[in-house]
């Protein structure tokens, strides 16, 4: 009887090798299949030359919210100097003293950020912030903290621009976490303050730690530091979070390459592909940070490169490319300065994954989270004004199937580097 069920455990086991054997030769001839598909380098090349030629020619249109005729007035910022920025507050503390004097205690007119007061505007392409405010009155019970709050960093940032110095948002935490409690409502009273003295964040000397990272072929001045991002190793270069310090941006890439992890960027620069294909590649290593969407708007502006996204195939990837490119919600009285319009989504794309066939094993079912995420997002405005984007996004929410862009791997670990990302340069398969 045992002999019996060890020849039925072995029969399966058996069967068991015997597919997995089937299956990596499957895998293995649909990878050669794609990679025999592949043209020369300077094939490839020259036809990524002349998209990068095109994208150079386009010319960039610079119309503002004062341009539109819209049907709400809009609250923007600009960036100040710190002596604008000291100025701005002097006038803001001086009015609450001619209040307090006048025996009508003090209060700040602060522009509410709540998703109900923003606005999509199609002709610019972002997320802008309606001209609506509520009053925080010291005064008043469900407030009065809040605007201690605003009078504390109010205070801290004049110190900082007195003094020209920078902090980041932890080090402002801990000047007062008594008062603060979380750095949570230290950030988003921050942001108040930013918008309500009218200017952007970075104006205010208080930055965000590094987090985002560039390799590749790019060269810029750092505080008077000359920063050759081909010699930065596989780790790359962190973005300044000053990006105030950043000047003379030069790069013969002919396109930047925006991706969403960091693992995938590790792969990219150690495997040196902006010296196969000059590019500059960056990531911000998940969800933007401010300092990171800055850098690519400067290197867009300065160098007129065109830029592909490579994010995971599942609504938050493409959520990623949409704060690149059309600002978040958090920010958008700073969408003017955040947001980089024109971003072609090269991959992971739905299609992609019956397209490059990759297998059912790599490929992930979409939780009841994601499904809520991906069917809201069909919604937006930004994602129906393009219909390729929208036909993407609802082949995933009927298919119910996510994958990573590190799936690839399945194929060998330098798949994404050497067959994959040549072979959509190559047929221009963006959108």
């Amino acid at each position: 009887m045992v002999d019996k069920r060890k020849a039925v455990v072995e029969d399966d086991d058996d069967e068991e090798e015997l597919r997995t054997g089937q299956g990596a030769k499957k895998q293995a001839q649909a990878a050669l299949g794609f990679r025999k598909k592949l043209k020369s380098d300077a094939v490839i090349l020259a036809s990524v030359k002349k998209f990068s030629e095109t994208a150079k020619d386009v010319r960039q249109e610079t119309r503002t919210l004062a341009d539109l005729n819209l049907p709400h007035a809009c609250k923007e910022v600009v960036d100040l100097n710190t002596s604008s920025v000291v100025l701005e507050i002097e006038r803001s503390i001086l009015s609450i003293a001619k209040s307090i004097l006048a025996g009508n205690g003090f209060g700040y007119s602060v522009p509410a950020r709540s998703s109900v007061n923003q606005l999509y505007v199609p002709e610019l392409d972002r997320i802008v912030l309606k001209d609506k405010a509520s009053f925080r009155q010291f005064a008043n019970i469900s407030s009065v903290r809040k605007t201690a709050i605003t009078t504390r960093i109010l205070q801290l940032v004049h110190q900082l621009c007195t003094k020209q110095i920078h902090v980041t948002k932890r080090d402002l935490f801990y000047t007062d976490v008594k008062l603060f409690q979380e750095q949570g409502q230290s950030d988003t009273i921050l942001d108040d303050v930013s918008c309500m003295l009218g200017c952007t964040r970075s104006s205010l000397n208080v930055v965000a730690s590094e987090k985002g990272v560039v390799v590749g072929r790019l060269i810029f001045i750092e505080d008077g530091d000359r920063i050759d991002c081909t010699k930065m190793g596989v780790g790359g270069k962190a973005i300044p979070p000053n990006i105030d310090k950043v000047q003379g941006m030069e790069s013969d890439a002919l396109f930047i390459l925006l991706v969403e992890k960091d693992a995938a960027f590790m792969r990219l620069a150690e495997d040196r592909f902006y010296n196969r294909f000059p590019c500059v590649i960056i990531t911000a290593k998940g969800q933007p940070d401010v300092a990171t969407r800055l850098f690519l708007k400067r290197m867009k502006t300065d160098l007129k490169l065109p830029v592909l996204g490579l994010v995971d195939s599942d609504p938050y990837g493409l959520k990623i490319l949409s704060v690149y490119m059309s600002g978040s919600k958090n920010m958008s009285y700073d969408s003017s300065n955040l947001t980089t319009p024109d971003i072609k989504w090269l991959g992971v794309r739905p299609s992609d994954l019956d397209k490059y066939k990759i297998p059912e094993q790599c490929r992930l079912p979409m939780t009841d989270q994601d499904m809520k995420t991906g069917k809201d997002m069909l919604e937006e405005d930004f994602i129906k004004k393009d219909k390729n984007w929208y036909k993407e996004l609802e082949l995933m929410v009927k298919t119910k199937e996510k994958a990573e862009i590190q799936a690839l791997s399945s194929f060998g670990f330098q798949y994404l580097s050497e067959v994959y990302l040549p072979l959509k340069l190559q047929e221009r398969d963006w959108i």
